[in-house]
């Protein structure tokens, strides 16, 4: 090797000195590619768009301007080209993002990014592609909702699978919505299904400023569940499924040994179970399919039954709450704990919507206007 050479490629080496590795999410967008590429499809010439545009930017701040732009457009665009293409269709936005990660990883800019700088930038991607910093009320409604959804999971069983909480998200987001008289506003957040992204307090610093202020009127969390609807009750605080998240983390623990989740690097406090707060009668008026049920179904390690109070429910250890042992029945957890101790007066709760084989847009389409219902109908009680 002569020394140009020599130079030629520890210059390389420097360029990709800070080349961040794909995460699991990532590696399986080639295998998407193969299995929807209409899906994948979707946003080609943004993503083109941002790809030259990256590669080109010479400082930091350009590219955190270019990122800043890029991911809140991308929200944007998704809520767009969902309600106009009636397609009730989540995939794009999750891959979307993915495919824009991926490019922040692989792909060197003009200028010399470190590893901070690049995890800032992936973050800045997060945060505007999932609604973050779409997040103000601007309507004048008499009320106030604010409505999570979830990215697709378990995409190694499925890798086509939609989410109706994501579809439930992007289309309501920015939505009015009327009941006798009264009207609410509904802002949206999607919520990555993710371990680490719990354990590291996105749930707490999502919803502190609201309970902190009293400045919303419901909190409603909403994921994939069973066959019909269920209001999740009695949220246990334990992990105890053996269902990988989408990195393919496990939650490490299992119905025998329960474990407790991390909050910033220290256990989750709390009680074993916390109770939700929404208006349950009138939400179960709803117009739609599906039956509206008050799930109160727990596990503990001693037995499983139905639970009348939370009184009934101390001194037990949950292995499963009302919404089970993952990260739907976590989020629920979380959100109520941390009502309970900003001592908000916020409804607060779960909804799990009847669950769906892949991609099933009529199915998805019943569901969410039973969702739009059943927030309707919750209009009176607030």
């Amino acid at each position: 090797m002569t020394i140009k050479t020599s130079l030629i490629a520890l210059s390389l080496l420097s360029l990709n000195a800070f080349a961040t590795p794909l995460t699991i999410e990532e590696a399986r967008i080639e295998k998407a590619m193969k299995v929807m590429p209409d899906v994948m499809s979707t946003f080609t010439t943004d993503i083109n768009g941002f790809k030259n545009k990256w590669s080109k930017v010479t400082t930091y701040l350009d590219a955190e301007k270019l990122v800043t732009e890029y991911s809140q457009n991308m929200w944007l665009k998704a809520k767009r080209q969902i309600t106009q293409s009636n397609s009730f269709d989540d995939r794009p936005l999750y891959w979307t993002r993915l495919l824009s990660s991926k490019i922040l990883r692989e792909t060197t800019p003009s200028f010399k990014v470190t590893q901070s700088q690049k995890t800032a930038l992936l973050d800045i991607l997060e945060q505007g592609s999932r609604g973050r910093k779409e997040l103000s009320y601007t309507q004048g409604t008499m009320k106030k909702i604010l409505l999570t959804g979830f990215d697709p999971f378990l995409l190694d069983e499925n890798i086509n699978q939609s989410n109706p909480s994501g579809v439930a998200a992007l289309l309501m987001d920015g939505q009015i919505i009327q009941y006798n008289g009264i009207t609410a506003e509904i802002n949206t957040v999607m919520i990555p299904v993710r371990y680490e992204d719990f354990d590291q307090g996105i749930i707490e610093a999502l919803l502190a400023p609201y309970y902190a202020l009293n400045n919303v009127d419901m909190i409603v969390t909403v994921s994939m569940g069973r066959e019909e609807f269920d209001l999740e009750r009695f949220p246990g605080k334990r992990r105890s499924v053996t269902a990988p998240d989408n990195l393919n983390v496990l939650s490490g623990g299992s119905k025998t040994a329960p474990i407790i989740s991390q909050l910033n690097d220290r256990l989750l406090p709390g009680n074993e179970f916390v109770e939700f707060s929404l208006p349950v009668q009138a939400m179960q008026q709803a117009i739609g399919p599906y039956k509206v049920i008050d799930n109160n179904k727990i596990t503990t390690l001693e037995k499983t039954f139905k639970a009348k109070s939370l009184t009934e429910l101390e001194h037990q250890t949950a292995v499963s709450g009302s919404g089970g042992g993952y990260l739907s029945n976590e989020i629920s957890y979380r959100s109520i704990r941390l009502k309970n101790q900003l001592n908000s007066d916020i409804p607060t709760g779960h909804i799990h919507t009847p669950r769906i084989q892949q991609f099933e847009p009529e199915v998805e389409k019943k569901i969410i206007m039973q969702i739009s219902s059943m927030l309707e109908h919750s209009l009176v009680a607030l």
